[in-house]
């Protein structure tokens, strides 16, 4: 057969490379495109709302790393399954079901319940071209080389929303980019990376850096440390976390291949407050159970109900659910040798057995205060009907004491004028 090539812009996009392929025997003919120009800075997404059938006509150029998902029927066509085609939204659902239908007659042989399930979501897919009620196609791009037209250009098209973003490491392995630890300063690109970075003439060049430390919040960092346990070489995962309504923390997990030993640790991103908080929920309903809590290395944790109040610095930083604390708690309890196990008299043993009854009884209908004291502020229990108040939930700030922040080590801290003084001659 024969394959022809045409160089060919896009109005208010880009330019592609469509290429034609006919067999004159067989009458067979295929149509791809491939991007002439570079990948781009950031990825793209189209979120287009289809509400009419000249929705279903608009032309959709969708690279061979671009997804497209249609969420009302909970449908995804992966990156990478398709080559690159320039088409239309019903083009793409047409392509869809030619894929699925591919396959069904040896699926209608060997499992007919598989084959009846994916009739019917072809089924599905077929009433979409009608547009009897409207639905949204997206279509996910990391190369930001995909297209969705707009009618109405060079006007806004209300229907359309075309969202930038930036890369994950992984979307950028997936594309070939290379992923470097930290980025340059000022960065500049490899020879490999100028000739894919040349731009098209007539586009504008964006010279703004990365930023390192957006990437840092999308990015696990792992290390090599000793298992604490069998002194085993180990790895610790690190993240960055943004709790919603507070503020960022660091994740820190170890988990050891040799004796199967798994622990996390949860380290505060941000200062040290000026003011000590005071948590007090009062627990009315099982619900309250999954509320998410990160308990720091300065906070201790007081129930009023069961006389029971844990030290700071006990357990550790944690982020976890309320349940998962109580967890950790009857954990500590029962697994101290010097409690239940034979060191222990049987008085002592009775009344830990009775305090972990309680504490059982908490975690399903018993109400109590969960109170949570932390001089450092940098502890946080979900309001789960934020940003409104929370009846259940009152957070107190208070001024530290001079033992607060002696346990802190603020009394010493100098933040200012530390600097030595010159000197003379100099």
């Amino acid at each position: 057969g024969v394959t022809r090539l045409l160089l060919t812009r896009i109005p208010f996009f880009k330019e592609i490379i469509v290429s034609s392929f006919s067999c004159p025997s067989c009458s067979w003919s295929n149509t791809e495109i491939q991007a002439a120009g570079r990948i781009q800075e950031q990825g793209v997404r189209y979120t287009l709302a289809v509400t009419s059938r000249q929705d279903m006509n608009r032309e959709v150029v969708k690279t061979d790393c671009a997804s497209a998902r249609i969420p009302e029927l909970d449908f995804e066509v992966p990156a990478f399954s398709q080559k690159g085609v320039l088409t239309t939204i019903e083009g793409i659902i047409d392509r869809a079901v030619a894929g699925l239908e591919q396959d069904q007659p040896a699926r209608r042989a060997t499992d007919k319940e598989v084959a009846r399930k994916i009739d019917e979501f072809i089924g599905k897919l077929r009433q979409l071209k009608e547009v009897n009620s409207p639905f949204t196609f997206i279509l996910d791009d990391p190369s930001g080389n995909s297209f969705v037209e707009n009618p109405r250009a060079p006007h806004r098209d209300e229907a359309l929303l075309v969202t930038h973003y930036r890369r994950s490491p992984q979307q950028c392995a997936l594309l070939g980019l290379e992923v470097t630890a930290a980025a340059p300063a000022p960065w500049e690109p490899s020879r490999e990376q100028e000739l894919t970075l040349l731009p098209l003439q007539g586009e504008e060049v964006d010279a703004k850096p990365p930023d390192a430390a957006e990437d840092l919040r999308d990015e696990v960092l792992q290390f090599n440390t000793n298992c604490p346990e069998c002194n085993a070489p180990a790895s610790t995962n690190m993240k960055l976390v943004q709790i919603p309504h507070f503020k960022e923390v660091i994740i820190m997990a170890t988990n050891c291949d040799s004796c199967g030993h798994r622990t996390n640790e949860v380290k505060s991103g941000g200062a040290i407050e000026a003011q000590g908080t005071r948590i007090t929920l009062r627990i009315t309903d099982p619900s309250d159970m999954t509320r998410d809590i990160l308990k720091s290395e300065t906070c201790s944790v007081e129930i009023p109900e069961l006389e029971f109040e844990l030290g700071m610095g006990a357990l550790g930083g944690k982020f976890t659910t309320l349940e998962g604390l109580l967890k950790d708690i009857r954990d500590l309890v029962e697994k101290n040798p010097f409690t239940l196990g034979d060191s222990s008299t049987a008085s002592r043993t009775g009344k830990l057995q009775e305090f972990i009854g309680k504490l059982q009884d908490v975690k399903g209908k018993a109400q109590a205060h969960f109170i949570m004291d932390d001089p450092a502020g940098n502890s946080y229990l979900q309001n789960v009907y934020a940003p409104e108040e929370d009846p259940e939930l009152s957070v107190q700030r208070y001024e530290r004491t001079f033992e607060h922040n002696e346990e802190l080590g603020l009394n010493d801290m100098r933040t200012e004028g530390y600097e030595a003084e010159p000197a003379s001659g100099r």
